[in-house]
């Protein structure tokens, strides 16, 4: 695979424009999730998406195959972008409507859903970003990393340059603790 991602960012670093199309399709929805899962906004998290791209296109030539995938590297540059946003913008939260949840795969309606089952994903969706928001930021990005974006806990120890053991520390802490807030917030003993 390292050579295959060799290729692809050689081609988009050499101007070939349908490279750089096929990368863009490539991991646009991640970072696009991942954006909205700090942020929860769409609209900031498009825009979010296309500063990394630009970020990324500007430092393609520090791409190292032998340091780890392109998929790591991109979602690492991705997410450094979007913590400092995130720690930049911490006090102004914003809430986003049941539109914007609708970008979270999890709780996704599917097309053939009836409007009582979308509504009751997009609930579902709510409540655990609800829940999520309630965790400290190490451990949500643990969770979100692994739970919601299905990354191999090596691939996550690369993005954010910690041991693979405090991954799966941070991930087995943080779904305790989300199961406690939930436990919680559906008893009704916490507002989000």
């Amino acid at each position: 695979m390292q050579g295959v991602d060799a290729k692809l960012v050689q081609s988009c670093m050499e101007g070939d424009a349908r490279a750089w199309e096929s990368f863009i399709r490539t991991y646009s929805g991640r970072l696009i999730n991942m954006a909205y899962r700090y942020t929860n906004s769409y609209s900031v998290a498009e825009e979010l998406t296309q500063d990394v791209f630009l970020k990324i296109y500007q430092n393609l030539s520090s791409f190292r195959p032998s340091a780890g995938s392109l998929q790591s590297w991109v979602m690492r540059v991705g997410r450094n972008l979007v913590i400092d946003h995130y720690r930049s913008h911490k006090k102004e939260k914003n809430v986003a409507g049941s539109e914007e949840l609708e970008v979270m795969e999890l709780g996704a309606a599917p097309k053939t859903a009836s409007p009582f089952e979308s509504l009751y994903l997009r609930e579902k969706a709510e409540f655990l970003q609800s829940g999520l928001a309630q965790l400290s930021p190490e451990l949500k990005e643990a969770i979100l990393l692994r739970d919601l974006e299905g990354f191999a806990y090596q691939e996550i120890a690369e993005m954010l340059e910690i041991p693979e053991g405090t991954v799966k520390s941070r991930i087995n802490r943080g779904r305790i603790e989300l199961a406690k807030v939930l436990r919680r917030m559906k008893g009704g003993q916490v507002r989000a």
